[in-house]
C-alpha cells in the first residue's frame, strides 16, 4: 500500500485551496480571451478600443468615479509590458481599499474569479493598486496605475 508523506499531502492540499482558473475554452474558442471583450460581457458597458482607452471613452457615457462599486470596471493605466492597460470587473468590495474583480488575460490564457486587488495610492483614490498573483499565492509585488472605475448605466 502506497502512502503519501505528510509532507507531500500538505503540499498538494495547499495547491487545491487557490482561486479558480478557467481556461477560456469554454467560450469555444481556441484563442486566448483579451480583457477588453471579457470586461464588456461581464460588465454591460459598451466600449471599445484597447483597455487604457475605456477612461476616455466613456467621459459623457457612463459614471467615472475614484470609489469602487460592485459591477464597476477598473480601468488600469499602460505601464511596463502592459501597453495597452488592463480591465477588470468588480465582483464585490470587501473595504474601502480592497476589491475582489474577475478578470481575463491577467495571466495569460485564464479567466481569474473573485481575485484581490487592493489600494495602494498615497491619496486612497485608487490611482495606484497591487494586484493578486496566483501563481506566488499572495498579492504581487508591482503597483500598477490606475485611472478609477467606469460605471454601468
Amino acid at each position: 500500500m502506497n502512502r503519501l508523506s505528510p509532507a507531500l499531502l500538505c503540499l498538494l492540499l495547499a495547491a487545491c485551496g487557490g482561486p479558480r482558473l478557467e481556461s477560456p475554452s469554454h467560450f469555444g474558442t481556441a484563442t486566448p480571451l483579451t480583457c477588453v471583450p471579457y470586461a464588456r460581457e461581464v460588465s454591460g458597458i459598451e466600449l471599445s478600443g484597447d483597455a487604457y482607452e475605456w477612461w476616455g471613452e466613456a467621459q459623457g457615457v457612463y459614471p467615472r468615479t475614484q470609489v469602487p462599486h460592485a459591477g464597476a470596471v477598473l480601468v488600469f493605466a499602460p505601464h511596463g509590458n502592459m501597453s495597452v492597460g488592463h480591465l477588470a470587473v468588480v465582483t464585490s468590495v470587501e473595504n474601502a481599499r480592497r476589491v475582489l474583480v474577475t478578470q481575463s488575460n491577467w495571466l495569460p490564457h485564464r479567466i481569474e474569479h473573485d481575485q484581490p486587488v487592493i489600494d495602494v495610492s498615497p491619496g486612497n483614490d485608487w490611482t495606484a493598486v497591487r494586484v493578486w498573483y496566483e501563481p506566488a499565492h499572495g498579492m504581487g509585488r508591482s503597483v500598477y496605475p490606475t485611472y478609477g472605475f467606469i460605471l454601468p448605466n
